[in-house]
C-alpha cells in the first residue's frame, strides 16, 4: 500500500484537529478524502506531506515513515495545496525547470516537455505565470507536483473557483494520472468524487466516519448521491430535517 495511516492525532492546545484516525490508499486508486470545512482534512495532508508533526500514532507514505524518513516521503509525493503557491513572475517552463532543478530530474529537458505536453500547457508556456487563469495556474500547479514522477499525489481543492470546462479538464487528467498513481483528491463537490474515485474517506471533528467505496456506500446508505451520505455523516440533524420537509 502507498500511504497507510494508523491512528493519527493531531492536538493543538486541548482541541483534537485529527483524533486517531485510520486508513490506506493503494497505487492506481483515487482516494477522496472528504469532510465539512474544519474536519481535519487539510491537517493530515500536511501530516502526510511532512509539513507539520502528528501529535500520535504514525503513517508511511511508499514505506517511509513521515516522522523517521521525511526526505523520502517528500521525495515520493507531489503535494497541491488548497492555496497554490506559484511563481507569478516565472514563466511557465522557467518554473518547471527551477522545481525540476531542486528535485535532482535527471534528462530535464525531455521531463518538462513530457510534463507539458500531459498538463496541457503547450500554448501557455512561454508565457508568465502571473497572466494565465486559474484554470491553467491549477495546471502549472499539476505539474510542479508531477515534474519529478511522484508515485503518490496529494490534492487539496485542485478545481476550486474553476469554470465547468476547466473542472472537466483538470478532472480528466487527474483520472489519468490515478492509472498510474496513488492519489488523495479532496474536495467539496460530491460529484466529482463519485466521478473519479474508486474510495471515499470522510472525516467530521477530527474522526473517521466512513471509509469505503460510493458504491458501498449509497447501499449501506440507502442513499441516492454521495451528498446525502455526506450530509447524513456530518451534519445528521439537517439530514432528519430535510426527510420532514
Amino acid at each position: 500500500m502507498s500511504i497507510v495511516v494508523n491512528n493519527i492525532t493531531k492536538i493543538y492546545g486541548e482541541q483534537a484537529a485529527v483524533d486517531q484516525i485510520s486508513f490506506t490508499a493503494d497505487k492506481g486508486r483515487i482516494l477522496g478524502f472528504l469532510g465539512p470545512n474544519g474536519a481535519g482534512k487539510s491537517t493530515t495532508m500536511k501530516i502526510l506531506t511532512c509539513f507539520i508533526p502528528q501529535t500520535s500514532g504514525t503513517a508511511s507514505v511508499s514505506g517511509f515513515d513521515v516522522t523517521d524518513n521525511p526526505m523520502e516521503v517528500r521525495r515520493n509525493i507531489g503535494y497541491l495545496p488548497e492555496h497554490n503557491p506559484l511563481y507569478v513572475d516565472m514563466y511557465v517552463k522557467e518554473a518547471l525547470s527551477f522545481i525540476a532543478d531542486i528535485h535532482g530530474v535527471d534528462r530535464q529537458k525531455k521531463r518538462i516537455a513530457d510534463v507539458i505536453e500531459l498538463t496541457g500547457l503547450g500554448d501557455e508556456q512561454h508565457k508568465k505565470i502571473g497572466a494565465l487563469s486559474k484554470g491553467y495556474r491549477q495546471r502549472v500547479g499539476l505539474a510542479q507536483a508531477i515534474i519529478h514522477e511522484p508515485a503518490v499525489l496529494i490534492l487539496d481543492e485542485p478545481t476550486t473557483g474553476l469554470d465547468p470546462n476547466q473542472i472537466i479538464g483538470i478532472r480528466k487528467l487527474i483520472r489519468e494520472l490515478g492509472e498510474s498513481k496513488t492519489v488523495i483528491f479532496s474536495t467539496h463537490i460530491m460529484q466529482e468524487v463519485e466521478a473519479i474515485c474508486d474510495q471515499v474517506v470522510i472525516i467530521n471533528k477530527g474522526k473517521l466516519v466512513a471509509n469505503d467505496s460510493v458504491a458501498s456506500l449509497k447501499t449501506q446508505y440507502s442513499a441516492k448521491n454521495l451528498e446525502e451520505i455526506f450530509v447524513l455523516l456530518t451534519n445528521p440533524g439537517t439530514a432528519e430535517q430535510s426527510k420532514k420537509v
